[in-house]
């Protein structure tokens, strides 16, 4: 769907989580910003023209489908924000990566920082990144020593894989951190990116194909509701399960999900 393409009308009604008078959750599809994308469209400014004011209480990148959170009132906006700015949400992502080989289970705790162009790094050489297994655990981290001479924030991904495929792996990936573009720069930088990302793969930009990261679950408590912890989960297309072949079926796929214990 090119960016001339989208409907708000149409876009609210297919993507639709949830609603009540506080909160609205769309299932973003991939190619679509949240809000503030110079010279683009965005969810924020197509309900904006269709008379309907949204407050982002959390953003997804462009390439990224999946649950996204609004406020419908600026009343709403500040408490929720605030859950995530306190690590007290529960964000779960799907993630089909590039390679296989990754273990069952894992840690990536890499510093990000923003290098030239506004691009996410890591704060550290490529080659002083290490690497630790321990039976069916991974970790990935780097020595103070090695970090670079800038501005660092703290990041943490946990991952655990579901399946491993001929030539791509399914992950359940849930940044404990929120940093922009977070688990994309993580898994690349450790030699598993995901598989059409646009920021490490230049024919995928081109085409201008899917990523296939899919914001999955998210958790969070609605005071207007006394507290009810609130649950949301957008599952993601057949074509979502594609690339990992014949052996996972798109209805093993979701089983399997299913059983998982999300990191």
């Amino acid at each position: 769907m090119g960016t001339t393409d989208w409907n708000w009308r149409d876009l609210r009604t297919s993507s639709l989580l949830a609603e009540d008078e506080a909160i609205l959750a769309l299932d973003k599809p991939s190619g679509i910003s949240v809000m503030g994308e110079r010279h683009d469209t965005d969810v924020v400014e197509l309900a904006g023209e269709a008379g309907e004011r949204l407050f982002p209480v959390h953003r997804i990148d462009k390439a990224t489908s999946g649950v996204i959170l609004f406020a419908k009132d600026l009343s709403r906006h500040g408490g929720l924000t605030r859950q995530f700015n306190k690590r007290t949400v529960d964000k779960a992502y799907l993630v089909v990566t590039e390679t296989v080989g990754l273990p069952d289970e894992g840690t990536i705790e890499l510093p990000l920082s923003v290098g030239r162009k506004n691009r996410v790094r890591i704060a550290a050489p490529r080659e002083a990144i290490r690497t630790e297994r321990e039976g069916p655990h991974g970790r990935w981290w780097a020595a103070d020593e090695d970090l670079l001479d800038t501005r660092r924030y703290p990041s943490t991904t946990l991952f655990r894989r579901v399946y491993e495929g001929p030539r791509h792996s399914l992950l359940v990936a849930r940044p404990v951190t929120g940093r922009r573009h977070q688990i994309r720069v993580h898994l690349a930088w450790t030699g598993h990116p995901v598989l059409g990302d646009p920021l490490f793969d230049r024919a995928a930009a081109q085409a201008g194909s899917r990523t296939f990261l899919h914001s999955w679950r998210l958790g969070f408590d609605a005071d207007w509701r006394g507290g009810e912890r609130l649950a949301l989960e957008a599952a993601p297309s057949d074509a979502f399960f594609a690339p990992l072949g014949d052996g996972l079926s798109a209805q093993k796929a979701r089983a399997l999900l299913a059983e998982v214990r999300v990191p």
